[in-house]
């Protein structure tokens, strides 16, 4: 029996026909656009796809051929694992791994549930907090909490993306001068 289980890099990249990231979609949706004509391959990923009459590269990154107009949302969801994804999965207040998420104004005390007042948090530092501030316990944030931005946390959300794309997605680090 074939394994068909899908591996580390199993999605691929879709860009608008202006080489805008759109989204990512499974290989074998990604490999239907290309085999119908409704998009290129721009870059492929590892491997092949085989048919009865045809061998296709597993395609990585694929561009729409006709422009697609999306209105996109102006904000990321706010999840927990987005939230644990923003901090790193380490703690805000020792840096430590993260287990829980906590509000930073407390929700007893009217702190809202945005990315402004979330954080991920170790249980040490959560249950010690409780219902304090951090300023109450002495302690401070390293970073203060803010919604994501940029393309890469619209289209790709929490997952981690495949180095393939990062010309796409802005991912480059600025070199060294």
């Amino acid at each position: 029996m074939p394994d068909i289980r899908p591996t580390v890099g199993s999605g691929a990249l879709v860009l608008n026909a202006t080489y805008e990231p759109l989204c990512v979609v499974s290989v074998r949706r990604a490999a239907i656009l290309v085999l119908s004509a409704k998009a290129v391959c721009v870059a492929d990923g590892e491997g092949i796809l085989h048919s009865a009459r045809d061998a296709l590269p597993v395609p990585s990154v694929v561009r729409l051929t006709r422009y697609v107009r999306v209105p996109y949302r102006t904000h990321v969801g706010l999840s927990r694992r987005a939230i644990f994804a923003r901090d790193g999965w380490r703690c805000a207040y020792c840096r430590g791994p993260a287990e829980t998420i906590d509000h930073v104004f407390p929700r007893s005390r009217g702190g809202r549930h945005a990315w402004e007042n979330v954080v991920a948090a170790c249980a040490r530092c959560n249950h010690t907090k409780g219902d304090k501030t951090p300023a109450e316990l002495g302690w401070r944030l390293h970073s203060a909490p803010a919604a994501p931005k940029g393309a890469a946390w619209r289209v790709l959300g929490h997952r981690a993306p495949d180095p393939r794309w990062a010309d796409w997605l802005d991912l480059r680090e600025p070199e060294a001068a």
